[in-house]
């Protein structure tokens, strides 16, 4: 019987739900459920409050992204008239007239978590201050501040025949002025340049902060002097950001550069204005920047509502997440600092940001200073300013080094970042390459070649997060360090065909997207299947930022059915209805959200054994389980076969992220709805960051972990 025959005698047994909305949740209400749990974290009070203030700035500007990508495209299908349903079937009209409705709730709940939020502030000593507020002392200081950090760089602008409406950019901010003069009412614009701090501290014993607009309008009078202000208010413009790429262009940086200025020129999505802002303004400002009356959201709450995050001050520690000091790898110590001497002696992998993300850029450095090493490979998708990773390929390719970085142009709003690295890696010496056209390359790999006894011996790195050292000390991710022949023969091979389209014929180990990654990854599915048909266990573990492709999801209901146990961890998007009967009994989902963003991706298969087990197939890598990973991007999942780096991934990394009953969210899969878990019992409350910070993980530890093992994380069950 072949699986068409199978899913249908599977379909007539289970009544198992075929339509679409049965089997799929809809993926742009999805992302909205993560963010509003993100937001949830906002009204935690076990968290302290500045670090609940930055998340709700960090919901504030996940949720600028959404409308520029997301709405915008929606909008930009309605436009052209295309009705293709989408995985759950709503037509594009439908999903927004869905997310209309889910966006009025979620800005009601910001409103209420700022006000909480600035009230509770303020009684510790952190306020964001009123005019009202202020002593004569504060409005002697403002002006001068006025007059010497942001008069000389605003430029009023009255609008009339001769001065037409400005452009104003993408998240472009500003005040709309209504002011009269012979009784004749006329309207000017103060458009508030990017680079100025948006909450500016006051002087004082007291932390005190005053939005920027705030204090222009307080001396807004100055900027229009002979004529009376009557009227002001705050406006905010947010606009489409995607990017389209011509798919013959000659030059990708050039085409770069030029999409780049047509995303700030691109459509007037959203239009943000103070909910005090007289009707007759919001009417002026809509119809210059073109938008429909849905299209104005009139606001109780700072607009740009993640500028709060700039009132998140070092000075009120009692306030911050307590702090502690990520370990470097004992291993690495125990060769004095030679990362090639370590990796030799044995595989490795190092766990951010629990363990220093140094030890990369101590490898890179180590591989530019080293006359052995005569080449090096990376792909770079987002870095820091000023990163040490570009710095040191930089300083190899300046010692004489054969050195290729494939930096991707297409990793969304870092374009223009990206070509800054490329030219400044280019005139290093360094040969860049961009890439496919019609592909994003997102793999996480660097390679080192060495001459060690008259032979060349590849050294590789394999992770699961950007080469960025900012985000490696708030990401969850793992650095995976080898010289396995087998895998470094595979890097070699992936690294020919990033830049020179030679598809590899075969991969020892590595599964490589969009070449093979999707079939194997459905043959190790279909294994658990047959494990099962066999009598033994079946089961998948599997950690991921999103999970969307509908041929892994219904390759997962087919694996439910057939009674493999499945156990999902998925932070953001979810297009999977757990739990329905007939359909994905056997599947749980759960998404955590605490003080680190959980974005390792690892997936474990038992191979016919019980999880956790030393038995168990487990690879991590770059990869979610997207159509866009899959399909569209170059990706790398690699095989941890290491005792220790097996142990430290499956039954420490995997165990602990199942084990977390303190920042998890369960799915409900017949609403689609997630359900904080609650508190057990305090011997079974378990903080998977809390964990982490306080216990080492295995395969770094080298002589240490002869001394002391970490506590075992025991698998606790699926309740």
């Amino acid at each position: 019987m072949d699986r068409a025959e199978t899913e249908v005698s599977t379909a007539q047994r289970h009544d198992v739900p075929s339509a679409p909305e049965a089997r799929y949740l809809n993926r742009e209400l999805s992302w909205l459920a993560f963010n509003d749990r993100v937001l949830e974290e906002a009204s935690n009070p076990t968290h302290p409050l500045l670090e609940r203030l930055r998340f709700l700035a960090i919901a504030a500007t996940n949720l600028d992204e959404f409308n520029m990508v997301r709405v915008a495209g929606l909008k930009d299908l309605c436009k052209n008239g295309v009705t293709v349903p989408s995985l759950d079937g709503r037509t594009p009209a439908q999903q927004l007239e869905a997310i209309g409705q889910q966006l009025t709730d979620i800005i009601h709940r910001q409103e209420l978590c700022w006000n909480e939020l600035s009230q509770r502030l303020r009684e510790e000593g952190v306020a964001a201050v009123t005019v009202t507020e202020l002593e004569p002392a504060d409005l002697g200081w403002l002006e001068t501040f006025f007059e010497d950090e942001i008069y000389p760089v605003l430029s009023p602008i009255a609008v009339d025949p001769a001065h037409p409406f400005p452009f104003v950019g993408n998240l472009g901010f500003g005040l709309v002025v209504a002011f009269e003069a012979a009784k004749e009412t006329r309207t000017g614009l103060v458009l508030v340049p990017a680079l100025l701090e948006r909450m500016v501290r006051l002087p004082g014993e007291t932390i005190r902060f005053m939005a920027i607009e705030k204090i222009i309008e307080l001396f807004v009078d100055r900027l229009f002097p002979g004529f009376e202000v009557v009227a002001c208010g705050q406006f905010r413009v947010i606009r489409d950001s995607d990017i389209e790429i011509e798919e013959e262009a000659e030059d990708l940086m050039r085409v770069f550069e030029l999409a780049l200025q047509r995303r700030r020129r691109g459509e007037v999505i959203r239009l943000e204005v103070n909910a005090a802002m007289p009707v007759e303004l919001q009417s002026f400002l809509a119809a210059e920047l073109g938008c429909g009356h849905d299209d104005v959201a009139p606001l109780n709450l700072p607009l740009g509502l993640g500028d709060v995050r700039q009132m998140i001050v070092a000075d009120r520690p009692d306030l911050l997440f307590k702090t502690f000091t990520p370990r470097f790898p004992e291993r690495i110590r125990d060769h004095g600092g030679d990362c090639f001497g370590a990796i030799r002696a044995k595989d490795f992998v190092v766990h951010h940001p629990y363990e220093s993300f140094d030890v990369v850029v101590q490898f890179l450095r180590q591989a530019a200073a080293d006359p052995a090493v005569v080449a090096i490979k990376g792909t770079l998708y987002r870095t820091s300013d000023n990163s040490p990773i570009v710095g040191a390929m930089c300083e190899a390719a300046e010692a004489g080094k054969s050195v290729t970085a494939l930096v991707e142009l297409k990793a969304r709003f870092d374009e223009a970042q990206n070509i800054r690295w490329a030219r400044d890696l280019e005139k290093a010496g360094v040969q860049v390459v961009y890439g496919f056209m019609e592909l994003k390359t997102h793999a996480k790999v660097t390679m080192v070649v060495r001459r060690e006894e008259g032979r060349l011996k590849t050294y590789v790195h394999y992770g699961t997060g950007n080469y960025h050292p900012i985000t490696a000390k708030i990401y969850t991710d793992l650095s995976f360090f080898t010289c396995d022949p087998m895998l470094g023969s595979d890097a070699a091979r992936v690294f020919n065909y990033m830049t020179g389209y030679a598809e590899p014929r075969q991969l020892s180990k590595v599964l490589l997207a969009p070449l093979h990654m999707r079939t194997q990854l459905l043959r190790l599915i279909d294994a658990e299947i047959e494990h099962v048909a066999a009598g033994r266990p079946g089961r998948i573990w599997a950690k991921m930022n999103s999970l969307v492709d509908k041929g892994i999801i219904d390759a997962l209901y087919r694996a439910s059915v057939a009674g493999v146990e499945i156990d999902l961890v998925v932070r953001g998007i979810c297009c999977l209805r757990p739990g329905v009967p007939g359909l994905s009994e056997t599947i749980r989902v759960k998404s955590i959200v605490g003080r680190f963003l959980e974005h390792s991706r690892i997936y474990c298969f038992g191979d016919g054994e019980e999880l956790p087990s030393r038995r168990a197939k487990v690879y991590i890598g770059s990869a979610d389980w997207m159509s866009r990973n899959l399909d569209r991007r170059v990706e790398v999942l690699v095989p941890v076969e290491n005792p220790t780096v097996h142990e430290q991934v499956l039954d420490q990394i995997m165990v602990a992220n199942l084990n977390d009953n303190l920042q998890s969210w369960q799915l409900e899969g017949a609403d689609g709805t997630y359900r904080r878990l609650a508190s057990a019992t305090p011997e079974r409350d378990f903080n998977l960051h809390a964990y982490f910070m306080t216990n080492p993980s295995l395969s770094g530890r080298g002589s240490a972990l002869r001394r002391t093992r970490p506590q075992r994380v025991v698998r606790i069950g699926n309740d």
